[in-house]
């Protein structure tokens, strides 16, 4: 076992694809190929299952991902400690619910993260997706809410992926609004109050199911429904059109409008906002300063409530 195959391992694993690693590797596949057969040989598991839709990581490869990362982690440890040479390129990659705090503690990872080459991968992305990211760890950290509507069929999911959820914070219902809206100067409001107003939210693609609805209370109906992709739009349709959605209350003002405000809802439902990571594959340097920044940015967000 070598080095260079454990960093092949953890490529193809990203790439989902022996091509397309090979490309970036700058080998060619059959060479690759051979290197990991081999590689499968001398450890006797099968790390990657090959399929006609491409190559799937068996759960054995999981957990020796795992233990790869590790290694290569540490090897460049010491060498960005003791030698010279230029510092290898990093890898770290968050799948989340659109939710400003994820981002505030991205963009303090990199700010902190002080090296010439990086690759970093932050996806904003539909519920599904997210589980799906990391089941198959295309991402090490994945951001989603349950609450007693939805826990049961997201924790099925979360099992048959082999992922855990590590909760960081239970919020009350708020929704998010202009500061123009005629409901901004109210407490608290109440479901009838939001009839006469437009409701965003998040379009979540082919399982567009109550389940995955990145909203509680997903099953009323509403007279008026607007989904959108992308935050950047929800907050503009917010201001323009005196709409509304629900969320946890926790909004970072150093990233988005100071025209958007939260208005507590007056339901009785809770919200828990956690973090998702893969049973077998332990968690990088990086993956653990990003979950320290989270709590962070939840507690700075959440002392401005």
């Amino acid at each position: 076992m070598t080095l260079q195959q454990l960093k092949y391992v953890i490529e193809v694993a990203r790439s989902r694809s022996i091509n397309k690693a090979a490309q970036k590797l700058f080998i060619s596949q059959p060479s690759l190929s051979n290197a990991l057969k081999e590689l499968e040989e001398e450890i006797g598991i099968t790390i990657f299952s090959r399929t006609n839709k491409g190559i799937v990581m068996t759960s054995e490869g999981s957990e020796f991902l795992g233990y790869a990362r590790q290694v290569v982690e540490q090897t460049e440890l010491l060498e960005n400690r003791y030698s010279k040479a230029r510092s290898l390129q990093q890898n770290f990659s968050v799948s989340a619910q659109h939710y400003a705090f994820a981002v505030s503690a991205f963009v303090r990872l990199l700010k902190d993260y002080d090296r010439e080459e990086y690759e970093f991968t932050f996806r904003e992305t539909k519920t599904y997706e997210i589980i799906d990211d990391v089941k198959n760890l295309r991402s090490e950290i994945g951001i989603l809410y349950v609450n007693e509507f939805n826990k049961k069929v997201i924790q099925k999911f979360l099992r048959e992926g082999s992922l855990e959820f590590h909760e960081l914070f239970e919020a009350s219902p708020h929704i998010f609004i202009s500061s123009a809206n005629p409901l901004a100067k109210k407490e608290y409001v109440t479901l009838s109050d939001l009839d006469p107003y437009p409701y965003l939210s998040y379009e979540q693609g082919d399982y567009n199911s109550f389940y995955f609805s990145e909203e509680i209370l997903s099953t009323l109906s509403r007279p008026k429904n607007i989904r959108v992709t992308d935050r950047a739009t929800l907050f503009n349709l917010l201001i323009g059109l005196n709409g509304y959605t629900i969320s946890t209350g926790v909004i970072s003002h150093k990233l988005n409008s100071k025209d958007i405000i939260a208005v507590p809802l007056k339901v009785d439902e809770r919200i828990n906002v956690g973090y998702i990571t893969h049973k077998n594959v332990t968690n990088s340097t990086l993956a653990n300063i990003y979950i320290q920044y989270l709590h962070e940015s939840i507690k700075e967000e959440l002392g401005q409530l």
